[in-house]
């Protein structure tokens, strides 16, 4: 071979590496599987719920690659054409998903997709910053907001979180269930049985976490960010949050003051931080606190290790409610 040639090859070569390499970047690899219901999810606990009722039927999209924060992300070309051929499209609602309005206006018009609002019916709590703890939160039926007055999150609108009670997450389930029944209704015995085994699993859960909590004196938690108030609520809790519904908010001197007198009144002996968002902050307020850290999971997306050890929503809910116990005794 020639000296030409050899040089040529080697740009050629670094090319397709680069673009291999790029190409797994940030973005799910997940593909579309022709003869399965292809369903693509737009965040972690939709495509948990839907991989456990949907079975070997059902091939699943996770929108939100692993490791990755879901409040700021935003779907690319490769996820726009997964969702405009899927069979259904399952989103949660409640302002969680800035972009799921552009994106479904953006479909033909033609259109077969099943475009599912997983949130709808369930009782929403008012995201009052003020609100701590969720106890005296508004509470409003998802069904009943009409979508042109539909707000933010970040603005401080509904609580999207509704996930993190169990009750909440069978309710979701049930919806899942509903819908796929309706899209491959031959394999209606498959769901209803892959339904009710994991509906058990999570009323379990829910009793694990009542007699757990109940039991406990304390019920004050200092969190990274706004995302515990239903999990607060159907348990007892009280929770302080660093930051506001957002992950990325930053607090202020006043709201910095207001956490260090909320721990110290309160005896609190732990902060915690999630994996997917920087712990420098809590961790700084721990060092200058005098208290513990811990992880308590908003559950809102896998990282790659958790992924590779297998874990899901109920195990990840179990690992919370450990470090909860330890922090509350």
């Amino acid at each position: 071979m020639s000296i030409t040639k050899k040089v040529t090859m080697i740009p050629a070569l670094l090319i397709i590496i680069l673009s291999m390499v790029l190409s797994g970047c940030g973005k799910s690899q997940a593909t579309l599987v022709p003869g399965k219901i292809n369903v693509v999810a737009s965040f972690y606990p939709l495509y948990d719920f839907t991989k456990k009722i949907g079975g070997d039927h059902v091939n699943v999209i996770n929108l939100v690659p692993a490791g990755v924060e879901p409040h700021d992300w935003s779907p690319k070309g490769r996820d726009i054409q997964n969702i405009t051929k899927a069979e259904m499209f399952l989103y949660l609602g409640a302002g969680f998903e800035g972009w799921v309005d552009d994106t479904l206006n953006s479909m033909p018009k033609d259109s077969k997709l099943m475009v599912v609002e997983s949130s709808k019916g369930l009782d929403l709590i008012e995201s009052a910053e003020e609100d701590e703890h969720g106890h005296e939160a508004e509470k409003k039926d998802s069904s009943n907001k009409e979508k042109s007055t539909e707000v933010q999150v970040h603005e401080g609108h509904w609580d999207p979180h509704v996930w993190l009670s169990p009750v909440n997450a069978k309710k979701i389930a049930l919806t899942i269930k509903e819908n796929l029944i309706k899209v491959d209704g031959a394999h209606k015995a498959d769901y209803e049985a892959n339904y009710n085994q994991y509906a058990a699993q999570l009323d379990q859960l829910h009793d694990k976490y009542k007699q757990s909590l109940s039991s406990l004196a304390k019920k004050e938690i200092v969190v990274t960010h706004q995302s515990f108030g239903y999990l607060a609520k159907e348990y007892g809790l009280i929770q302080k949050p660093i930051m506001g519904m957002s992950p990325d908010a930053e607090p202020t001197s006043k709201d910095l003051k207001e956490i260090n007198d909320f721990i110290r009144k309160n005896n609190v002996k732990t902060i915690f931080f999630e994996e997917l968002v920087s712990d420098k902050l809590a961790k700084t307020l721990a060092k200058d606190a005098k208290v513990e850290t811990a992880v308590l999971n908003p559950v809102e997306g896998l990282t790659e290790e958790q992924l590779k050890a297998g874990a899901d929503y109920i195990s990840i809910m179990n690992s919370n409610l450990n470090n909860l116990i330890k922090a509350l005794q």
